[in-house]
């Protein structure tokens, strides 16, 4: 095959996991295969300077993966920045298990994946994500102790998603304060696409503020009854993302700004709860920084979940977790103010100062 035929997919392939745009220096890559059970997984280990790596177990039924490679790599990279812009010892990872979570997923599998993680003898600390549970991480508890996310009953903190939440509501409120000279959300109009757990609690904040919430999400059944119990609108235009609105807050799965998407949209703040919300994140940051949109780093302002489940590791207390996850306001506002002051995107105004800190540990640790 002569070299000027070879597309991107077949260039992938010659280099599938180094060669990976998103690798970015990762660590470690764990492939976890178990015939009996059906597992298949990955956990990416990204960096440990600070920490071993902690972040959730995500269970999707990926095309393909190379979808989940890619998903497991920008996933644990954002962990690294989150913990380390939070001020935690810790370093990011993240695993996800391929299959559907609703079908495909069992004790025994799950119980499997836990043994892979007990393994790496503490480099990686689970938690729970998209498609597992609290009772899930109970399993994982059973046979290794590198699990965080479990039951109050058990000895831990429970579902972090309440906590992730009210870190995005900090969040919003300060990206409001900057934009609209007001943190206070009475009135705003504001999308919310995605409504499970965080975003079902983040619904909760803002319908409680007089904000005009709309909901978007792919199931149905789960949109009216969100509707229901906290009187939000349903979205019915044909086009979310050209929505009229003060704030869309993305809190499904990520990349939802791209290409496609990002100059249809009105809103002039974006904060949500999505991991890894510009699909590029150098070229969208800029364009949202151009066309006047500002963007709240989703890895800061979605740092409320790793912020409780690492009081585990710590020793729990609720009322410091939710302190903590409170300043998230204050390092938002931080973070806007440096990038105005530096002519920076609000993402690499945030990247700055978690590569910081990462690199000053490294100094540390290398006397």
């Amino acid at each position: 095959m002569n070299a000027e035929i070879l597309n991107v997919k077949e260039l992938q392939k010659m280099d599938p996991v180094f060669g990976q745009l998103s690798f970015d220096n990762h660590e470690q890559i764990v492939f976890c295969n178990d015939k009996d059970t059906g597992l298949k997984a990955i956990i990416g280990i990204h960096n440990t300077v600070l920490g071993p790596a902690l972040g959730g177990t995500r269970m999707w039924n990926y095309a393909n993966e190379w979808e989940a490679l890619n998903d497991v790599l920008r996933l644990s990279r954002g962990m690294t920045y989150k913990a380390a812009i939070t001020g935690l010892n810790l370093g990011g990872g993240k695993a996800v298990i391929i299959g559907d979570s609703k079908i495909d997923k069992t004790p025994e599998m799950i119980r499997k994946f836990g043994e892979y993680v007990n393994s790496l003898s503490g480099r990686y600390i689970t938690a729970e994500d998209v498609g597992t549970t609290t009772q899930d991480m109970d399993l994982i508890k059973e046979v290794t102790p590198y699990v965080t996310g479990i039951s109050e009953s058990k000895g831990g903190s429970g579902n972090p998603s309440p906590v992730t939440a009210y870190g995005v509501y900090m969040g919003m409120k300060a990206a409001a304060k900057y934009q609209f000279g007001t943190e206070n959300l009475d009135g705003k109009r504001i999308l919310v696409q995605g409504i499970g757990h965080v975003g079902e609690t983040l619904v909760d904040y803002l319908i409680k503020e007089g904000a005009a919430v709309q909901i978007t999400d792919i199931n149905q059944v789960r949109l009216e009854e969100i509707q229901s119990k906290y009187g939000a609108k349903i979205f019915d235009g044909s086009d979310l993302y050209s929505a009229d609105v003060d704030i869309y807050a993305p809190c499904a799965l990520g990349a939802t700004i791209n290409d496609d998407t990002i100059h249809r949209i009105k809103a002039r703040v974006i904060a949500g709860a999505a991991n890894n919300q510009l699909a590029n994140e150098q070229i969208h940051g800029q364009i949202l920084k151009d066309r006047g949109i500002l963007y709240a780093p989703d890895f800061l302002i979605n740092a409320g979940g790793i912020i409780n489940v690492y009081a585990e590791i710590v020793g729990y207390d609720k009322a410091e977790s939710m302190r903590r996850t409170e300043n998230i306001y204050n390092t938002t506002l931080e973070i806007f103010s440096l990038a105005e002051t530096k002519g920076l995107t609000t993402y690499e105004a945030a990247l700055s100062i978690a590569e910081n800190r990462i690199a000053e540990r490294k100094k540390e640790n290398t006397k």
